[in-house]
């Protein structure tokens, strides 16, 4: 055989097994990829922020869309937003009935999730839906319950049922009556699966933000306590009008 015919035949074995390893690396790379994107967490998980409080209460400058705020550090449930500044909503905490902000004699109350917890939960955010409580009811929530004429309920409230065909199952609205203003909360029902259900309520401060805060249901009986607790403790945050 030739010098020619022996090279011929070299570069047709090495053809014969570079091909195949060319392609098994190139799909290899790309597997490699498609799971990095579809698998690998999001920057923003490495980064997500825990509930971090401490009980210095320091007082905070904070503003959310134009309402300037004061609070106490031990009210602020993130440490980032204890640097104060603006924000889009602020997570805040108290513990009912006294409203006294987190403190290390008392943590357990701050971790508490059980069905009765006196912990109260609050968020102050940007809000643009500019509704007060009476407009959210007839425009939102009546058009949702099985009969917006509603029946009486306990703690002289009255009760509303939602539609199981809407995206409010699986709560009830209370409604009750303060100063001559309705007081309008949802309340997650008792089920097997939800041992701790909590009630939501949702109020205007200004034109554009608005406080909600949330409750263990087994505390409704003290709804009228708890929506002047929270009402005045927030008009404490809130600057004075010049």
């Amino acid at each position: 055989m030739s010098m020619a015919s022996e090279y011929d035949d070299t570069v047709k074995r090495h053809s014969g097994w570079l091909v195949p390893i060319a392609v098994f690396v190139v799909t290899a790379a790309l597997s490699a990829l498609f799971l990095l994107y579809y698998l690998a967490p999001a920057p923003t998980s490495f980064i997500e922020e825990r509930p971090l409080p401490t009980d210095a209460s320091d007082p905070v400058s904070l503003s959310v869309n134009g309402l300037d705020l004061t609070i106490p550090g031990n009210y602020i449930k993130f440490k980032s937003v204890r640097q104060g500044g603006a924000r889009r909503e602020i997570a805040l905490f108290a513990s009912f009935p006294d409203f006294h902000g987190y403190s290390g004699w008392d943590s357990g109350t701050f971790s508490n999730n059980s069905a009765d917890s006196p912990l109260i939960e609050m968020l102050i955010r940007q809000e643009s839906l500019h509704l007060g409580e009476a407009d959210r009811l007839k425009r939102i929530y009546l058009n949702y319950v099985v009969d917006p004429k509603g029946e009486a309920g306990p703690f002289g409230l009255t009760q509303f049922t939602f539609r199981d065909d809407s995206g409010y199952r699986g709560e009830d609205l209370f409604v009750g009556q303060m100063n001559g203003k309705p007081i309008v909360m949802r309340c997650v029902r008792f089920s097997q699966n939800v041992a701790n259900p909590s009630c939501l309520r949702d109020v205007r401060l200004t034109k554009g933000a608005a406080l909600s805060y949330r409750f263990k249901r087994a505390l409704l009986s003290r709804w009228q306590d708890i929506a002047t607790g929270v009402e005045t403790l927030a008009q404490s945050f809130r600057h004075p009008k010049s």
